[in-house]
């Protein structure tokens, strides 16, 4: 059985594994499947099916290249989306720990520690000094 499963995928784009791309699709098929049995959005289940479908078309597809590059502009976009969400996460963190101030001179932002008090704060940039509350 493992002979003709090793010589079934020989040539095939499944025979490398799966990609990020395919696991996706798979994860959001079975995310559809359960929303469609649980609401009565009938129609989930046509788009759960149809991304099953794909997928296995993926897999079983001898055109290697062209999968490749799906994964490929697949990856770039996903890539962008949780880059996104990581600086937004990053931010609120940086927000929480330190005050941002901008020097009045040359415009540089300046990341002061919050609780403080009162300091004098000088600009790494142009050196100019200024009073703020942290």
């Amino acid at each position: 059985m493992r002979n003709f499963f090793s010589r079934f995928f020989q040539g095939r784009y499944g025979s490398y594994g799966t990609d990020k791309l395919t696991r996706f699709l798979l994860i959001l098929a079975v995310i559809n499947l359960l929303v469609s049995i649980c609401t009565p959005f009938g129609f989930l289940y046509y788009i759960a099916v149809a991304l099953m479908v794909y997928n296995c078309y993926r897999l079983l597809s001898h055109n290697i290249s062209a999968r490749y590059r799906e994964n490929e502009r697949f990856e770039r976009v996903f890539k962008k989306i949780t880059g996104l969400f990581k600086r937004t996460r990053s931010e609120l963190y940086t927000r929480k720990k330190y005050h941002i101030y901008t020097c009045p001179n040359c415009n540089q932002k300046i990341r002061i520690p919050r609780g403080k008090g009162q300091i004098i704060i000088r600009c790494p940039k142009c050196l100019t000094e200024f009073q703020k509350k942290s």
